[in-house]
């Protein structure tokens, strides 16, 4: 997989990495904290450290890991004090989201969520966290990209990432998920209605849950 010579190559490489790290990282795989030694990890993925050092610089500005000169590379902590902060703003970008897809999806959108939302409340029902988080990653950004609005959309990719790694440790805790799973349930029937309002309360109110679960489990941890 070495490409250090290849410069078109480097730039695919290197998000294809990003990728990989990223998930590792907000499913826990890679602890918070742990240090990373580029040479082993370059090793393990089996790539040099040219497109290694790429990605890490692309999952430093996600803030997903702490890159300083004199200390190496870590796995950002989660930051208990932090985490309120994350998902107030998080829960205020979301909600104006839901609240224009509300007023402006169509039946053909509405019914592709639709079929997302029932597929999440099978995996739901069978236990399965693991692709239930990736299709709930899938609704929480299509409707997003519903809300047609660039600069919302720019704004929330800047956090995007610290708040995937909170919304799967939110997950763990069973009467977390049962709510979440509800709040996505009550999201529905709103976006059904045409009810921006409620599309809007519904959803920041999901958001402050999620960041009040994360910051439990990290308590708990502490």
């Amino acid at each position: 997989m070495d490409t250090d010579g290849d410069e078109i190559a480097r730039g695919p490489l290197a998000e294809t990495i990003a990728a990989h790290l990223r998930d590792l990282i907000v499913r826990g795989e890679m602890t918070p904290g742990a240090r990373l030694r580029l040479s082993d990890l370059a090793a393990s993925l089996g790539v040099s450290t040219t497109p290694l050092r790429e990605a890490l610089k692309r999952i430093a500005e996600d803030g997903l890991i702490e890159w300083t000169a004199g200390r190496g590379v870590r796995v950002a902590p989660i930051r208990v004090d932090e985490t309120s902060d994350l998902f107030e703003v998080l829960a205020s970008l979301e909600a104006l989201a839901a609240e224009r897809t509300a007023g402006r999806i169509g039946d053909s959108a509405l019914a592709a969520l639709e079929e997302l939302h029932e597929r999440m409340r099978r995996h739901f029902e069978r236990g399965e966290r693991e692709p239930y988080f990736e299709i709930n990653s899938r609704i929480h950004q299509e409707i997003l990209a519903l809300a047609a609005n660039p600069i919302l959309s720019d704004a929330h990719a800047r956090l995007q990432g610290r708040a995937s790694r909170g919304r799967f440790i939110a997950i763990v805790d069973d009467a977390r998920w049962r709510e979440a799973m509800q709040e996505h349930e009550d999201l529905m029937q709103a976006l059904r209605r045409r009810d921006a309002d409620a599309a809007h309360r519904i959803w920041r109110r999901h958001l402050i849950h999620t960041g009040q679960a994360v910051a439990r489990a990290q308590n708990a941890k502490t």
